[in-house]
């Protein structure tokens, strides 16, 4: 089926399509203090959550968010026209690899939280956004990381190679070696992986039982069913989550 059918479906129910709490979220845009005119990239917007909620907060600053599910666009097209109308806000239907700023080095944030596999992992998330920000810019990436060493069957269950993701530290240590600083982390909880995860199995049911006549119910089902076990069964001790703070061009001062 679809992809962007079947995200759509099973992240219905969230305000933000990743493992951190809204509490967390508003943390993160406090310690990014936006000057006006400021600007802003989001790499893989989602729903637009992170970069409306900046544009609340940061009047003058311009944003521009790129996501490929056309679902998640139309969903931040809406919020940005409810919440923040008269924001300098665009979002983007595009593939977040194909986006090429006219000017390089130009924005003041710049956000992939969630997708590093759109630039090839970790290392190429950092190095492809470090491209595309100022000098003294913040960028802000979330990625998974091992608690400790998953079992074979778990990373067969869920497609990814041991190598896909490193551990907390590894990840903080791949911006230093890209020359960032890492000046904060935000760390999911249980709490925080179980809403995520839960909603998912939520939205999936409630959605086949609203829809028994789509020829993708079964295949829906199936898959969220798999996730669930294996996530009960070995992701919820093994795979950590973070949003990662890193300053380029030095530290920053809070």
């Amino acid at each position: 089926m679809d992809m962007w059918k079947f995200f759509n479906i099973t992240h219905r129910e969230h305000i933000i399509c990743n493992p951190m709490n809204l509490e967390k979220l508003e943390q993160l845009i406090a310690l990014l203090p936006l000057k006006p005119g400021a600007r802003v990239l989001d790499i893989a917007t989602g729903k637009g959550e992170f970069l409306i909620r900046l544009a609340e907060r940061y009047r003058q600053m311009t944003g521009t968010g790129v996501d490929l599910s056309p679902h998640c666009i139309a969903d931040a097209c809406t919020k940005h026209q409810e919440r923040v109308p008269d924001a300098r806000l665009q979002f983007l239907e595009l593939d977040g690899a194909k986006y090429v700023p006219e000017t390089m080095e130009s924005f003041d944030l710049i956000a992939c939280i969630g997708a590093s596999w759109i630039y090839g992992g970790h290392r190429g998330t950092l190095n492809a956004l470090r491209k595309m920000a100022a000098p003294e810019s913040w960028i802000v990436v979330g990625e998974p990381y091992w608690r400790h060493e998953p079992e074979g069957e778990y990373l067969e269950a869920i497609g990814v190679a041991r190598n896909d993701f490193g551990t907390h530290y590894q990840n903080v240590e791949v911006g230093r070696e890209c020359g960032l600083e890492a000046v904060y982390t935000l760390v999911s909880s249980q709490d925080d992986w179980d809403r995520y995860e839960g909603l998912q199995w939520y939205a999936a049911e409630t959605w086949a039982s609203d829809h028994r006549d789509d020829p993708d119910v079964e295949t829906v089902l199936k898959r969220v069913h798999e996730s669930k076990r294996a996530y009960l069964r070995w992701g919820r001790e093994a795979l950590g989550w973070a949003i990662y703070v890193f300053r380029k061009g030095g530290a920053a001062h809070f």
